[in-house]
């Protein structure tokens, strides 16, 4: 319903064009919960506009397990880096992509 309202979530998307955020930052999720993830795959995901964009990722780590992910990725005329912020745990394939 909010998609492209700046500072409003989207509705929530199908994974295309998001994979590559995810393996951009599979090691630093590795890092923060100091797991190490076989599958790390992009399911769906919503996006908020700010100064840059958040992307807030439902991703599939393998078996039942999943994450949430909430990625940072910068304008390009500020080198358009892209930064973890959090991950969630323990989330199931039906919990919805809720902002945290």
């Amino acid at each position: 319903m909010a998609d492209g309202l700046p500072g409003a979530w989207s509705d929530p998307r199908e994974p295309d064009g998001v994979q590559e955020i995810c393996d951009q930052v599979k090691a630093l999720v590795e890092q923060k919960t100091n797991k190490i993830y076989v599958e790390v795959r992009a399911v769906e995901f919503r996006i908020q506009i700010v100064a840059g964009t958040n992307f807030l990722i439902k991703v599939d780590v393998g078996g039942e397990n999943y994450i949430h992910l909430l990625v940072f990725k910068a304008l390009p005329c500020n080198g358009g880096g892209i930064e973890l912020l959090k991950v969630l745990e323990d989330k199931t394939k039906e919990e919805p992509l809720v902002p945290f």
